[in-house]
């Protein structure tokens, strides 16, 4: 639990550190949460990704003003945080193939994209306007890629993630 509790923190920090608002959409920002979310999921497993992934951001769309969005930001990270976790620890790898890691994150990306669409459909009473968000939400997530790949090649490397968890 304590455990859980440290890997949310990082995400809504990640979430807060670099935050930019788009100009496209309704609600787009990118942020380096979706990296952390990565990171977890790739590192500790589908269960801790899927929680540190809800509740980080989660508590950014609630404390940051965007309360509108909680509700869909936690499904939506919920499933990618399990998504990337479950591929990344699959077939007895634990987060230790790059490949498996790079699909995961690849796999949860549409996931990401549907709730969020579904979410602003609803939100919005109107299929069509959340059409503009998905160019920034797919930037945020190759970003996130980007960043949380090399860093868990480099973490995995570490005393810590070199034995068992």
């Amino acid at each position: 639990m304590v455990l859980t509790a440290i890997l949310s923190t990082l995400v809504l920090i990640s979430t807060m550190f670099i935050n930019i608002k788009l100009p496209i959409g309704q609600g787009g920002l990118i942020h380096l949460g979706t990296a952390m979310l990565f990171i977890v999921a790739i590192l500790f497993g589908p269960k801790k990704g899927a929680l540190a992934g809800a509740i980080g951001m989660g508590l950014f769309d609630i404390f940051g003003g965007w309360m509108i969005w909680a509700p869909t930001t936690i499904i939506a990270r919920a499933l990618q945080g399990f998504i990337v976790g479950k591929i990344a620890w699959s077939n007895g790898h634990k987060g230790d193939s790059i490949k498996l890691n790079i699909i995961g994150a690849l796999a949860s990306m549409p996931v990401m994209l549907g709730v969020y669409y579904i979410g602003q459909g609803i939100m919005y009473n109107n299929w069509v306007a959340p059409l503009a968000s998905i160019p920034g939400d797919i930037i945020q997530n190759v970003v996130g890629l980007l960043i949380a790949i090399p860093l868990c090649i480099t973490l995995k490397k570490t005393p810590f993630f070199r034995k068992k968890l």
